[in-house]
This record gives C-alpha cells, sequence and structure tokens, in this order.
C-alpha cells in the first residue's frame, strides 16, 4: 500500500508490439523505456490498448515481467490482471503480485454481464488473493456490464486495498459520485482521451490514456498543469491534443495508434492478431493528416 501515493499522472498503456504473429518483447521493452524517457508517470502493462483478448496468459505473464525490468523502478507499473474467467483472473494476479507490480486494474468480467452483487463477489474474492492497490477498470462499452456507485462501495468494505478506478465511459457524475464517497485519496484515472481535462478538473488523480504511446510529454504535461492549479495552460493542453485524441477512435482501438505508432518509427509495422485487422489505406490518409498537424511526422 506504500506504492498508492504514486499512483498518480500520465500512466499510458502500452501497445503490444507483433512480429509475424508473436510478441515482439525486445520492441515492447524499446516502448516502455521511451515512454518514461518522454515524460511518461507510469505504465499500463495489457491495457485494452494492448489488445490483451488476443494475448494468452503466459504472454500475458511475460509482458508484465518485461515492462518491470525495463521500468527498472523509475516509475509505477501497474498491471491489467483481468479477464472474461476468473481462473484467467486468479493467475494473472497471482504473477503480477509475485512479479512485483506496483498496482493491479482488474477489469469487470466482460460478456458475462453478472449482477451487481456477482461483481461484489468477484472483486472479494481477487482482493483476498493479494495485498497490493487494486483499482477497477470501468470500461462498459466494451464489457457491457456497468458497475453501480453502492456496488463500489460494498467491493470496498471488504477489499480494503481497493483504492480507485479506470472510469472509461462519458459519466462526468460518477466521478463526483466516488469522490464524495470515498474521499479525495480515491484514486480515478480517466480512460476516455477527450475527457481528460474535464475530469482533472472535477478531481481525477491522472490519465491512461491510449494517446499517451504518441505524444508522453504532451500528456504528462496536461497532468501536471492541472495539478498544480493551472487551468489556463490546462484547457490549451486540451484543444492542442483534441484532434490526436479524437484519432484514438477513428476505427476500434489501437488499430489507429499502431498505425500512427509505426509512422513515428516507434514500430516496425502495425500488425495485429484477428479479428484486429490494421487500418484501411483511407484511414491510414486521415490519419497521416492528423500526425502531420500535430507535428509527429512530416510528409
Amino acid at each position: 500500500m506504500s506504492n498508492i501515493p504514486m499512483l498518480k499522472g500520465s500512466i499510458t498503456p502500452i501497445v503490444t508490439p507483433f512480429k509475424n504473429g508473436a510478441v515482439d518483447y525486445d520492441t515492447y521493452a524499446r516502448l516502455v523505456d521511451w515512454q518514461i524517457n518522454n515524460g511518461g508517470h507510469g505504465v499500463l502493462v495489457n491495457g485494452t490498448t494492448s489488445e490483451p483478448s488476443t494475448l494468452t496468459v503466459q504472454e500475458r505473464n511475460r509482458l508484465v515481467d518485461v515492462a518491470i525490468a525495463s521500468a527498472g523502478g523509475r516509475v509505477p507499473v501497474v498491471a491489467a490482471t483481468g479477464s472474461q474467467s476468473h481462473a484467467e483472473t486468479v493467475d494473472l494476479t497471482e504473477h503480477a503480485d509475485k512479479a512485483g507490480a506496483d498496482a493491479l486494474l482488474i477489469v469487470t468480467p466482460y460478456y458475462i454481464r453478472p449482477p451487481q452483487r456477482g461483481l461484489v463477489e468477484y472483486y472479494a474474492d481477487i482482493g483476498s488473493r493479494t495485498r497490493r492497490p487494486l483499482l477497477i477498470y470501468h470500461i462498459p462499452g466494451r464489457t457491457g456490464v456497468n458497475m453501480e456507485l453502492a456496488t463500489v462501495k460494498a467491493i470496498k468494505e471488504r477489499v480494503p486495498h481497493l483504492v480507485g478506478m479506470k472510469h472509461a465511459v462519458n459519466d462526468m457524475g460518477f466521478v463526483t459520485q466516488m469522490l464524495d464517497a470515498f474521499g479525495a485519496d480515491w484514486r480515478v484515472f480517466v480512460g476516455l482521451e477527450e475527457l481528460s481535462f474535464p475530469m482533472l478538473a472535477v478531481g481525477a488523480c491522472g490519465l491512461m490514456n491510449a494517446v499517451g504511446n504518441l505524444a508522453p510529454r504532451k500528456v504528462a504535461d496536461l497532468y501536471e498543469a492541472a495539478n498544480k492549479g493551472d487551468m489556463e495552460g490546462a484547457r490549451k493542453l486540451h484543444f492542442e491534443l483534441f484532434e490526436l485524441n479524437q484519432s484514438v477512435f477513428f476505427d476500434t482501438n489501437p488499430i489507429p495508434i499502431k498505425y500512427m505508432m509505426k509512422r513515428m518509427g516507434l514500430i516496425a509495422n502495425n500488425e495485429h492478431r484477428l479479428p484486429m485487422v490494421p487500418a484501411t489505406p483511407e484511414l491510414e490518409k486521415r490519419l497521416d493528416r492528423v500526425l502531420t498537424e500535430a507535428r509527429l511526422i512530416e510528409l
């Protein structure tokens, strides 16, 4: 629990690079290092942007190991250890715990659409298996299940080391409700790019945004400006990032991100695993324009 104060700022969900169908761990290690050297406050392993549902448990566990080794204690490493399967979540959580992850992010089980009481029991069970700080990953657009405030309160009562949530849904009111219920130390991480500034203004402690793969320094600067009360500066960065933030969702994340990272020379190719597929030629042209206007490439 001593890691809780470190859980703030821009913690980027790193993409998973592939090479001929296999996970490219060497490139992944370089991406972690590049992220830290370019202003990121932390890294998130196996987040949605990492395409975790296309990875095996063994691959996800190894990515955690690589990220921790590459970070070398310079910034917090948060491991996303949730899955559709409770058994897989247990395996992923226990591995990340033993490997030394600074915190664990656990998505609400997807597809199953459990009742709220099932979510309470699920998180209580996972929480009993680790003492690491836990964060709920709330992304109903992907999982098909919405978490209610009463459910979060019930989980918190049984899991004292539940410290916050990655909130990836357009519901600003829920952020205020949580901070009112749990206090200013409750960690709310923004999971939707274009809501970064508004949620930070309300009291979010940081960002877990895919666009950090492209512009880690600027995303970190947005957090830092808001954190020190420079709302004019933060608002300016909000609008500077606006089109780049929107581009993440020109197609299913991380299809646009991987193409743009390839164009920036960060990864050798924008390879995916099925059913994910690379950007279309039409999308490539649209993304090239965004990158050019953001001064991340020159045409």
